[in-house]
């Protein structure tokens, strides 16, 4: 049995309701369900012309329609997109700062690791640590 991803959290707190709002919606979102839901809505759509007034209410339903969902989905989405990438360069800037470490240990026997790791802690902004032997 498929064991779903973890959700994101934000710095290991809690989600707030609008981030798990945002986060279940951009989940339902990615699913071929709500494709299909999107599908059948253009399907139910297109034969109500023989019920509007006009051509023009006809395409001003459905240009409504997904001119409000697609606001709507575009907020939510941006907001799930902001944490994923918020938590990927908290885990690189993690990964980067146990490699400046490693480095830091082995620099004594490889001196040209030393240059190296000055040079990762300058491109990634690795913050000096006091006690730690890291430039």
């Amino acid at each position: 049995m498929d064991v779903p991803p973890s959700k994101p959290t934000h710095g290991g707190k809690q989600l707030s309701l609008f981030d798990r709002f945002a986060t279940n919606t951009a989940d339902f979102a990615s699913r071929a369900g709500f494709f299909v839901f999107c599908v059948v809505l253009v399907v139910v759509w297109a034969p109500s012309i023989l019920v509007m007034p006009s051509i023009d209410t006809w395409q001003l339903v459905i240009n409504t329609a997904t001119t409000i969902i697609t606001f709507l989905l575009v907020a939510l989405l941006q907001n799930t997109q902001s944490r994923s990438n918020a938590a990927l360069q908290q885990k690189l800037n993690a990964i980067a700062d146990a490699l400046a470490d490693f480095m830091g240990e082995f620099s004594t026997e490889h001196p040209e690791l030393e240059r190296h790791r000055t040079e990762l802690a300058a491109a990634v902004g690795l913050e000096r640590r006091e006690g730690s032997g890291r430039s």
